[in-house]
């Protein structure tokens, strides 16, 4: 099994507002950058959708290391949606999870591979988080209708 780091981040402007998503693959010396952009969504909309579009460029079944500033993406899916899958679905308070639809894929996303969430502080001494903001920028900068680009 092959593995992978995936380096992801989520931009908005505005919230809700132009969003952008960034995501950076390695595997030995090969990388691959991809994003995209949506015309209305919200920050956290896209941390979650920058993971999906990197894991759906993964060919087969991977060891996969996510690095994430978004402790709201790390904490959702390794912890909180466990307790909301018991729940229906709800929050503690009851009212219906935010981004099920996204959470929903990600959890199917992620079925076939071996994945270790990692959290960096963002916007420190992380090359390919700091690049993955610029991109995740950039792509909310010029998101009118949905788009995604890779480089």
């Amino acid at each position: 099994m092959k593995s992978v780091r995936l380096v992801t981040d989520g931009s908005c402007l505005g919230n809700p507002g132009r969003g952008g998503w960034a995501a950076i693959l390695r595997h030995g010396d090969h990388s691959l950058e991809l994003f995209g952009g949506e015309g209305q969504t919200t920050n956290n909309r896209m941390e979650i959708t920058a993971v999906l579009n990197g894991l759906r460029a993964l060919k087969e079944s991977c060891r996969v290391t996510v690095e994430t500033d978004s402790q709201y993406l790390k904490n959702g899916i390794t912890t909180w949606i466990h307790r909301w899958k018991k729940r229906g679905w709800k929050t503690t308070s009851g009212s219906p999870v935010k981004n099920q639809d996204l959470w929903r894929e990600l959890e199917s996303a992620l079925a076939g591979h071996q994945v270790n969430w990692v959290w960096v502080k963002g916007h420190a001494d992380h090359s390919d988080n700091i690049r993955c903001d610029e991109l995740a920028r950039k792509a909310a900068s010029s998101a009118e209708n949905d788009s995604a680009e890779t480089t």
